[in-house]
């Protein structure tokens, strides 16, 4: 059985989307801390609605769970209403965000474009951006998912240097086994993450590809991380719905390979 390459240190991530208030979000990692405390084997975050940033980075402090935001502008302030920038996610007290999610592509028209100037952004302010690709179901029906992935992967990190992109995390997630439970088996994914990987040695150089880690989301479970934690390319997990409960969250965390 293949295994992750040991210079890429694993990433389990929870995507908590538009759920959880202030208190359920701090109650959900006061629960979650004991399960994870003794896990150092890879790298853990969380990433609550912005409302709760602040409680959620306070409730984490001690433990070794980080904090992401969901999104955020590229503009550091502005007549934007109802957008956060990234100064305020990261004085808020996150390290990461989840740029390009298929969720802001599908639902809230997010270009590829608009991506880009978000990762960059982030980088700015100090934030490690994990940059989502991912294609529709007719799209891997019609054999264009390579298509669909190479051209998001190359116009969303467009501008980003080498050195910018050791920063820099992917999250391949199938927008077809997104929410459905129908998870991509591990060999799919990981012949898209070897894909991904490739296209990051040509567009960048081979050791920043080695160096990238490739996180798979859609449909995560305790049931299935081990399998997909197993190969080669598969650097970690961005977790849902299964985030959303400390038990199962912290299952995922404590894979076994």
């Amino acid at each position: 059985m293949e295994s992750p390459t040991p210079s890429r240190r694993p990433v389990i991530a929870g995507n908590w989307k538009m759920h959880r208030t202030v208190r359920e979000s701090v109650e959900l990692i006061r629960q979650l801390k004991p399960l994870v405390e003794a896990s150092r084997h890879c790298d853990i975050l969380v990433a609550p609605p912005f409302t709760a940033l602040w409680s959620a980075a306070r409730a984490a402090e001690g433990s070794p769970i980080a904090i992401a935001a969901q999104d955020l502008h590229w503009e550091s302030q502005g007549a934007f209403t109802g957008e956060v920038s990234p100064g305020m996610v990261a004085e808020a007290g996150c390290r990461y965000a989840i740029l390009g999610h298929s969720e802001r592509r599908s639902l809230f028209g997010e270009t590829s474009r608009a991506v880009s100037r978000k990762a960059e952004a982030a980088l700015e302010a100090g934030l490690n951006p994990i940059v989502c690709l991912g294609e529709q179901l007719s799209e891997r029906e019609s054999g264009r998912t390579e298509e669909v992935v190479g051209g998001q992967f190359r116009q969303s990190l467009a501008g980003l240097t080498e050195d910018a992109l050791s920063r820099t995390m992917i999250a391949y997630e199938p927008v077809w086994a997104i929410g459905t439970g129908r998870a991509a088996t591990p060999e799919m994914a990981q012949g898209v993450h070897a894909f991904i990987r490739g296209l990051a040695a040509e567009v960048f150089s081979r050791q920043a590809a080695e160096q990238l880690p490739i996180l798979y989301g859609g449909s995560v479970k305790p049931e299935n991380v081990d399998g997909l934690m197993a190969r080669a390319d598969i650097d970690g997990a961005l977790v849902g719905g299964a985030s959303l409960k400390a038990e199962s969250f912290a299952a995922i965390v404590n894979f076994q390979t």
